[in-house]
């Protein structure tokens, strides 16, 4: 293996000389790009980590110097637009939760925020909330909205009847199409409790009636 500080300085230079190819994304007019010099930084670091934590998949997907240089200046291109420390917060998520080398795609997944930043709970806790929230449940204070709707969708009275068994795979079935829209920036609103019904009319009294029967006639004159 190289020594890091060797792999560092090489795929920098590497990297530092392919920010002039035509693949490079161009800037956009409603935000500025990152600092290059940075946004090389962070590539060249997730490149050492993947190669220390994906040592033998790292070493078949970039076979060569070729193939390593060809690849950062590809993820350069593709990752240009965003901020180094968020390409290093999705480096570090990926090694956390993947146990295959990540692609570009995945990568840029990665760099979207999670669920925990959405407020978003787990399926299975965001299933139990929904059946232990005492009615009306449009009255609760949900942990997320998304935990209310999946409980609509999926009917409160087959919940509350059903076993986890069952029930839980119709749940977290909507819990995650719910989830899906908001990572994707769908904002769900929570739920508003039911307006009172208006108050039905008191009728009035015998007397009362022909008081204003009597009030009516003398103002038509009859």
């Amino acid at each position: 293996m190289h020594d890091s500080k060797k792999l560092l300085d090489q795929a920098k230079r590497q990297l530092a000389s392919s920010t002039n190819t035509p693949t490079e994304a161009g800037p956009t007019a409603s935000k500025p790009l990152p600092d290059k010099s940075a946004v090389i930084d962070a590539i060249n670091r997730m490149f050492a980590e993947f190669e220390l934590v994906y040592h033998n998949q790292y070493n078949k997907a970039f076979a060569n110097a070729e193939k390593l240089s060809y690849a950062k200046k590809l993820w350069f291109s593709n990752l240009c637009h965003i901020p180094p420390e968020q390409i290093t917060a999705a480096c570090h998520r990926a090694i956390r939760e993947s146990e295959f080398l990540p692609t570009i795609k995945g990568i840029l997944k990665y760099c979207e925020p999670d669920d925990q930043a959405l407020g978003l709970p787990d399926p299975h806790s965001a299933y139990v909330e929904a059946c232990r929230a005492p009615s009306p449940k449009n009255e609760y204070r949900w942990s997320h909205p998304a935990v209310y709707h999946a409980g609509r969708k999926s009917d409160w009275y087959f919940l509350a009847n059903n076993t986890e068994q069952q029930a839980f795979p119709v749940y977290k079935r909507h819990y995650q199409a719910l989830c899906e829209q908001v990572r994707n920036g769908h904002t769900l609103h929570p739920p508003h409790p039911e307006a009172l019904p208006a108050p039905e009319a008191k009728p009035l009294e015998p007397e009362e009636q022909r008081r204003r029967m009597r009030e009516m006639r003398s103002k038509l004159n009859i």
